[in-house]
């Protein structure tokens, strides 16, 4: 008798131990296109294992009254035409990196730091690898400085134009609106370099010549994290090799002030807001590609002659290789910018980044 218990255990232990795994093995399939919604998008299994966001406000997740928020927007609604073809097929790369057993999203910040402050959970860093080992990598930041469309329409059309050219790819989900006080992007963009730095033979990359490719206040991140004295050097990684930024706030101008109230309490200056790139350009500043819409209404609200024209002034001023373009029209958050007068312009971004650092 007690030996049938026994055999009967083997039996049903075998019987578990063969039967598919689901919750563990399901995968999505790389089927996303310009009309898929929204809601397509975070169903699909391998985004949800992959864990990279599909939420456009910080809140959204958080909330579950607000979970299938924007569930209905096609994914062209959601990006623009402009990024939509590049942004499908980043995903579908996200999709079949993480089907292949590649691990996508990093955490930035332990536990102990998340409980410490909770704003540190919605830190995460993406990764989009390279097909080649020893790639030269980019950091993009996106034009988050309210809401998180950008994650899709700056991060993952530029990874995926970059991988197309053999680059490996990290887009940053660093802290914004309320959540970016006390310098928090900073530190976030700090983290996810020495994470990357520590750990450049798992992702297969090279640590040197870095690009930092910054989208509209991402650009801002990016060009005050370039000065030696409050950015790489305050936080003690390495140096990028060169700065590729679309339509950068330079300076954030009459909209300082409520930052600092809104953001810190109107506790000092000296934050990451207050800064403008211009005033960061130093003689040993990395080598600078930016462009921008003449037409772009942002960049004017902010001061239009604030913003480009003082950026290149400075950066002729300390001697810093630099190239700008500006085109005729080319309205502010366009990420790729395919369709527009700037298109291909991450061609001649790369072909920039290659002339500074070396293939």
């Amino acid at each position: 008798m007690k030996l049938k218990r026994v055999l009967l255990c083997i039996a049903l232990l075998v019987c578990l131990l063969t039967l598919p795994v689901y919750a563990d093995t399901a995968k999505g399939e790389p089927n996303i296109t310009p009309e898929t919604t929204m809601k397509e998008i975070r169903e699909n299994p391998s985004i949800q294992g992959s864990g990279i966001s599909t939420y456009i406000h910080v809140w959204e997740r958080d909330c579950e009254k607000l979970s299938t928020s924007k569930d209905n927007w096609t994914l062209e609604y959601a990006v623009g035409s402009e990024s939509v073809e590049s942004c499908a097929a980043g995903l579908n790369y996200i999709i079949e990196t993480y089907n292949a057993g590649t691990q996508v999203t990093y955490k930035l910040y332990t536990e102990e730091e998340i409980k410490a402050e909770k704003s540190r959970d919605h830190v995460e860093l993406y990764y989009f690898p390279a097909d080649r080992p020893n790639a030269r990598y980019a950091v993009v930041l996106s034009g988050n400085a309210l809401i998180y469309d950008g994650e899709f329409r700056g991060g993952a059309s530029t990874a995926w134009e970059l991988h197309q050219k053999g680059y490996a790819v990290f887009s940053l989900r660093y802290r914004i609106g309320w959540e970016a006080s006390d310098n928090a992007p900073l530190e976030d963009l700090a983290r996810a370099i020495r994470l990357i730095t520590d750990n450049a033979e798992k992702f297969g990359v090279r640590t040197d010549g870095y690009a930092l490719i910054g989208y509209s206040s991402g650009g801002q991140i990016a060009g005050v994290f370039a000065n030696a004295d409050v950015g790489y050097g305050k936080y003690g990684v390495p140096k990028p090799g060169v700065l590729l930024m679309g339509y950068p706030i330079n300076n954030f101008n009459e909209a300082k002030p409520v930052y600092n109230i809104l953001l810190d309490g109107g506790t000092g200056f000296n934050h990451y807001y207050d800064y403008n790139i211009s005033d960061c350009v130093t003689l040993d500043y990395p080598p600078t590609y930016f462009w921008y819409g003449d037409d772009d209404n942002v960049l004017k609200l902010f001061n239009y002659w604030k913003q480009g024209p003082a950026l290149k002034k400075a950066l002729e001023k300390n001697g810093v290789p630099y190239q700008v373009h500006v085109y005729k029209s080319v309205p502010h958050g366009t990420g790729v910018a395919a369709g527009t007068d700037a298109d291909g312009w991450l061609n001649e971004a790369v072909a920039f980044w290659e002339a500074h650092t070396g293939e």
